[in-house]
């Protein structure tokens, strides 16, 4: 199906040293291209020098545009989430940038510079690619060779009919960047080194079950036996060691020759045949048969990904949480820092005299009393099942010596942080005489009082919360309800940052409401923040559980002078450069944001 500009995008990725065979290769495609479309030729590299362009210049027809694109600052702006340097040398690896780097396009061609194109390209983009990542054609070699099928199956876990050579790619682009493909591809590069094919691996082990299958005529490897006649050949691909500017009589060779005429570098191409040895022909050859040896001895691996992943050993990210990063690299780009990146269930107003936030009914004693108990037998168990990891509290000594009520801040990363607060608390207090007389209280949405199903919602509602509302009478109730707890020295949680960003490292700018409520109550902010470290435990998300370490920095008492304008800024002020101190101190970098670094 065209897209709605008329506009057929195809992509190469290569090197100044290389280009010139790409070049061979988009004549071909333009030769054969139907005039029904527009065709941009996109040419992603590092290196390409300037006088490379000019010498091309003259490969060009009138319904085609070739843009030189360099990915260097792309490379740099996704550099810090690369789990390893050398991607940056692996042109192939480019492909999984498309998507990302190309928004305006839904769907996109990606194709090898060892091609030659005899078909009209506009017939394979034509292909539907429903709910597939990806439109391709049957790897020969995981088919024709026993030791490359059994590698594929056993190491990758991709059944050797399954497996698609990736010279020749219809991209789902819209999906790539719906399901984070990109992130898919850089968690299994930071979790396990494929060396076989590499990117083909990756990209097999990421599309696996989600794969268009397009006829074989479109990439005809020349491996092995050929099934096609010349006139029943699309695409010709010269895999391995069978390259026509290596080999005179390679196989379908004179079809690279007659588009290679065509173009400024042909006498360079041909010389590169000329002066190729027989020796380098024999090392070209021993090179393959070294690549079934690797296949070989990665299949007998005990750590291999296939039996990692059985294992449970690896961390194999979910989609929904790569999804939720994305959307908070976007939302931090943007500076929506106030705003939630996951829904909240739809939320109705809590209406005047709903809350019972003194809980001075029986009724609420006696549901908070039975909500705490429940939500203590439930942090006990996430704590002993290490579904939340509580390594250290450093700075306890702030929250024992408090004589007063306070506000807590804390940054809001995770739906549990909040028990981590009250093991901090709990820590603090050692009799239990003093923990009736300074109970700990948290400030809670909303939709998250009126909304929340099941066991949640019942904590919600009942297990020492204080539910904002956005009724004017119902949120002056918990105004005077806060103040009442803070001046009788309890202790109440705030999220300032407003909003909770999952996993999120980095301190974000603050909002003013605990300010407030501690400079109307007269009693101090202290301020509270968790770093997280990886531990060695895969969750059931396929992230790492995080260990915490708490820290509670000094209180921060209101100015005894200026107005209360001044009071909230000041504290405001104060609690986020506490912040920002632990920030950089524990995690031994600068706190930029990305829109700054952008």
């Amino acid at each position: 199906m065209k897209n709605k500009k008329g506009i057929i995008p195809i992509f190469f990725a290569c090197d100044d040293k290389y280009v010139k065979f790409t070049m061979v290769t988009l004549k071909s495609i333009m030769e054969n291209a139907s005039n029904d479309y527009n065709y941009k030729a996109y040419i992603l590299n590092t290196d390409i020098k300037e006088e490379t362009k000019k010498k091309f210049k003259s490969v060009k027809k009138d319904n085609f545009t070739v843009e030189y694109v360099d990915v260097n600052k792309y490379y740099e702006s996704i550099e810090s989430r690369l789990p390893v340097r050398d991607y940056y040398n692996k042109t192939t690896y480019f492909r999984f940038f498309i998507a990302e780097m190309f928004n305006e396009y839904d769907k996109a061609i990606y194709i090898d510079s060892d091609t030659i194109v005899l078909g009209d390209i506009s017939k394979f983009y034509e292909h539907d690619l429903e709910n597939n990542y990806v439109g391709a054609c049957n790897e020969q070699a995981m088919l024709q060779s026993k030791v490359f099928g059994d590698y594929v199956e056993e190491v990758c876990g991709v059944k050797r009919d399954e497996f698609f050579n990736a010279g020749l790619l219809l991209i789902n682009s819209k999906l790539f960047r719906e399901d984070c493909v990109l992130d898919q591809f850089i968690n299994l590069l930071g979790v396990y080194r494929f060396t076989v094919t590499q990117d083909e691996d990756y990209l097999n082990v990421i599309c696996n079950n989600k794969v268009k299958w397009i006829h074989n005529s479109w990439n005809t490897e020349i491996y092995g036996t050929i099934p096609y006649k010349d006139n029943e050949i699309n695409m010709i691909h010269y895999i391995m060691w069978g390259k026509p500017w290596h080999i005179a009589d390679a196989p379908l060779a004179k079809y690279f020759w007659k588009y290679c005429k065509m173009t400024p570098s042909y006498g360079e191409i041909l010389n590169i045949l000329n002066n190729y040895t027989e020796e380098q022909v024999k090392k070209d050859m021993e090179a393959s048969k070294k690549l079934e040896e690797l296949a070989l001895a990665e299949t007998l691996r005990e750590d291999s990904y296939l039996k990692l992943k059985e294992e449970n050993k690896i961390a194999i990210h979910s989609i929904d949480r790569l999804r939720i990063m994305k959307k908070i690299r976007d939302y931090e780009l943007t500076g929506r820092f106030s705003e939630d990146v996951e829904q909240d269930p739809p939320s109705r107003e809590i209406k005047p005299g709903e809350v019972d936030y003194l809980k001075e009914k029986v009724s609420s004693k006696m549901k908070t009393k039975f909500a705490y108990f429940i939500a203590r037998r439930f942090l006990n168990k996430i704590i002993r099942e290490k579904q939340m990891i509580i390594k250290d509290i450093e700075g306890i000594e702030n929250l024992k010596n408090l004589e007063t009520g306070a506000i807590l801040t804390c940054n809001h990363f995770n739906a549990f942080d909040s028990f981590a607060i009250q093991v901090a608390y709990e820590a603090s207090i050692t009799k239990g005489k003093e923990r009736r007389k300074k109970r700990f209280y948290r400030v809670i949405r909303e939709g998250n009082y009126t909304s929340f199903p099941g066991f949640y919602g019942f904590l919600m509602r009942n297990c020492y919360t204080l539910p904002l509302a956005s009724n004017q009478k119902a949120m002056q109730q918990f105004m005077r309800s806060t103040n009442k707890l803070l001046q009788k020295g309890n202790l109440v949680l705030v999220y300032p940052e407003q909003s909770m960003w999952w996993n999120y490292k980095k301190p974000k700018p603050l909002q003013k409401g605990a300010f407030q409520f501690a400079v109307k109550a007269d009693v101090p902010v202290v301020p509270c923040f968790i770093t997280m470290k990886d531990s060695d435990i895969v969750g059931k998300d396929g992230f790492m559980v995080q260990e915490y370490t708490i820290h509670i920095g000094k209180p921060i008492k209101p100015n005894a002078i200026g107005n209360n304008q001044e009071k909230i800024s000041y504290m405001m002020e104060e609690n986020y450069r506490v912040w920002k101190e632990i920030y950089e101190r524990i995690y031994q970098q600068k706190l930029v944001y990305s829109q700054q670094a952008m």
